[in-house]
């Protein structure tokens, strides 16, 4: 850990460099990003120095008890507990800051919404899903945006893609990934039987165009007239977008614009959020990691959550918590799971280390 803390000071020295240079203004992605990393380094860096400068006295003072002067060897050994306690107070605040870091905990994020098994009623709990993210956005003031959705024949959203920006929205939304279950009585059902069926939602950082390296001439760019609701053409312009990013065959498709190259740019967006992401998962792979964290990278098809509506119960399996009151959670409030999620992140993080 002191090694990588050593590599991220020489990092955050770099970043101070290319800050105060003349320029980087200019780019606003780059500026945007290379301050976001910044921000995410300067606790750790800071934390890091107080513990190289308590160590250092520490190590001062356990070499004038061992010296020949008695004076100074007795202040020395005044100060030495002080000295301990300090550094150990400093080393787990290091671990701490280490193990929870994530250079994207602040960024916007995208939010896809995507009805599962189910059918119809899948179609329904994503409208839900949806309007409890709404009413959670509300809640901190951050705010929402839709880049592209398709109804479900009776109601609901058989997909929708949104962004949501605001201060803290990734370090918060970041667990949602991954199958939503939900046990009801349909409203589509007429004899009064539970159903079960399954939605899946996937949150992704928000990265710069400077953050991920997409060649354009790998990208296929399809454009085609905007429908809606049972196949029917909105419009007899092609504003809908089609991006296909050819080397891992990730498709993005937007069309809830009007205008074409509105519906670009959003589908630019969520393509390279989905090529950083897909990327980042390699490099995961790669490192071996072990640890397996709530955050639902790879895990999409993987059952997270249970709405149950017959017991009024809302149950996250990753950490066994359960509470009532589905109503409260499906308008937004869902706060008290979302801290007791960070913080099992957090313990699950420090135990690795």
């Amino acid at each position: 850990m002191i090694r990588k803390l050593g590599e991220l000071e020489g990092r955050y020295a770099e970043l101070e460099q290319i800050i105060g240079s003349p320029g980087l203004f200019d780019d606003p992605g780059r500026a945007r990003s290379t301050l976001k990393e910044h921000a995410a380094l300067k606790p750790m860096v800071e934390a890091f120095g107080d513990y190289r400068r308590t160590r250092e006295a520490l190590e001062e003072a356990r070499e004038l008890i061992g010296g020949d002067d008695p004076e100074l060897a007795e202040l020395a050994r005044e100060e030495l507990p002080q000295h301990e306690h300090r550094l150990g107070e400093l080393g787990d605040r290091l671990r701490e800051l280490f193990a929870t870091s994530d250079k994207d905990a602040e960024s916007d994020v995208i939010v896809e919404i995507s009805g599962g098994v189910g059918g119809d009623e899948a179609a329904l709990f994503a409208g839900d899903l949806f309007a409890m993210y709404e009413g959670l956005a509300a809640k901190h003031g951050w705010k929402v945006e839709v880049l592209d959705h398709a109804e479900g024949n009776s109601g609901g959203f058989k997909r929708v893609s949104f962004t949501v920006e605001g201060d803290g929205v990734y370090r918060r939304l970041r667990f949602e990934s991954g199958g939503h279950r939900v046990q009801r009585v349909p409203k589509t059902e007429s004899q009064g039987r539970i159903h079960t069926s399954m939605v899946t939602v996937v949150v992704l950082p928000q990265v710069e165009e400077v953050d991920v390296e997409i060649d354009k001439n790998e990208v296929r760019v399809d454009k085609f007239c905007a429908s809606g609701p049972g196949g029917q053409h909105v419009n007899k312009t092609e504003s809908a977008i089609r991006l296909t990013h050819e080397p891992t065959g990730i498709v993005v498709q937007c069309q809830d614009e009007k205008s074409q190259h509105k519906n670009l740019d959003r589908a630019w967006k969520v393509l390279r959020a989905r090529v950083a992401d897909h990327f980042t998962e390699l490099a995961e792979k790669e490192r071996g990691e072990q640890r397996k964290t709530l955050r639902g990278r790879g895990l999409r098809n993987e059952r997270i959550r249970t709405y149950n509506f017959p017991q009024d119960r809302c149950t996250d399996h990753r950490i066994g918590f359960s509470c009532h009151g589905l109503d409260q959670i499906l308008a937004g409030e869902l706060d008290d799971m979302v801290d007791k999620l960070i913080e099992h992140d957090k313990e699950e993080a420090l135990k690795a280390l």
